[in-house]
């Protein structure tokens, strides 16, 4: 059973949008602690009301969260405990809390992170992402972009560095900007995006499609423009080497299985062995 200190600011993950996504950790905390400092008191207080918590609320975000930090060190140095809570989500990742946090930390005292929802952690989940040629083990390996520039000019910039970086990537987006996000990243052609709409909502809407398709897809039904966005680029796809990789590998695949197939084709060709394993389901499915 983990300590909860005094002169702690803890940082508390709070529901993306289902309120029943709160930890019991994290109502354990809210519960603790002497007060709670929240991004919008307006998003935090229906929350702490669905459970029954009565904390005073401090407004700390974008705006004055440098000028803030300063009292909550005071609280901190009287021995208080402190949540922060943005208005969904981990906070100090795309929401306020990192200056906060360097500054809790810079004067001395604890932050004790509490994990709960993340968009990020969420669409990847749904995605189905692999790893990027070169790497090894199971599972994605990927960068998170958070929200694009809002420019088109710096955003079209943003989406050709995406381009050449062959790890699936996490964007975010507002509402009233993914048309305009859809429109920049149909450059990407036929590299496969997976969109999350309204993640853990009501309306929750998961789709897996090229990257040229994805305005089209957003124009299909006018509730698509609506709620909060997270986006994965998916991994691109290994480049064609030198070596004739598929004609070996069909070459392997006709007296060999499969497993043992594609080990070979990799070691042979250098070719990615994740690439090489789903070509290969492709070829015994035909």
């Amino acid at each position: 059973m983990q300590h909860y200190p005094q002169a702690t600011l803890y940082v508390v993950a709070t529901p993306i949008g289902n309120l029943a996504d709160i930890t019991l950790r994290a109502l354990h905390v809210l519960q603790l602690v002497d007060a709670i400092a929240c991004e919008d008191k307006r998003h935090t207080q229906p929350l702490l009301r669905q459970y029954g918590i009565d904390k005073p609320l401090l407004a700390v975000h974008q705006h004055n969260e440098a000028e803030a930090a300063e009292g909550l060190v005071q609280r901190l140095q009287r021995g208080e405990r402190v949540a922060y809570v943005s208005d969904a989500g981990t906070p100090a990742v795309s929401d306020p809390g990192a200056r906060l946090v360097a500054a809790v930390r810079a004067a001395g005292f604890k932050v004790m992170p509490l994990p709960g929802a993340s968009s990020v952690t969420t669409v990847l989940s749904a995605a189905g992402v692999t790893r990027a040629e070169g790497s090894e083990g199971s599972g994605s390996s990927f960068v998170f972009a958070g929200f694009l520039p809002t420019k088109a000019g710096e955003r079209d910039q943003a989406i050709e560095l995406l381009r050449t970086d062959p790890r699936a990537t996490v964007i975010l987006e507002a509402p009233h900007r993914i048309e305009a996000l859809a429109r920049a990243m149909a450059v990407l052609q036929g590299r496969l995006v997976t969109v999350g709409r309204e993640l853990t909502k009501q309306f929750e809407e998961i789709a897996t499609l090229p990257a040229q398709d994805l305005a089209a897809w957003l124009d299909a039904g006018p509730q698509r423009t609506r709620g909060e966005f997270a986006l994965v680029l998916h991994s691109a796809s290994a480049p064609e080497g030198p070596d004739d990789s598929l004609r070996i590998l069909q070459l392997l695949l006709a007296e060999l299985p499969l497993k043992t197939a594609v080990k070979l084709a990799a070691d042979i060709t250098g070719a990615a062995r994740n690439e090489l394993y789903d070509t290969a389901l492709k070829l015994k499915n035909e």
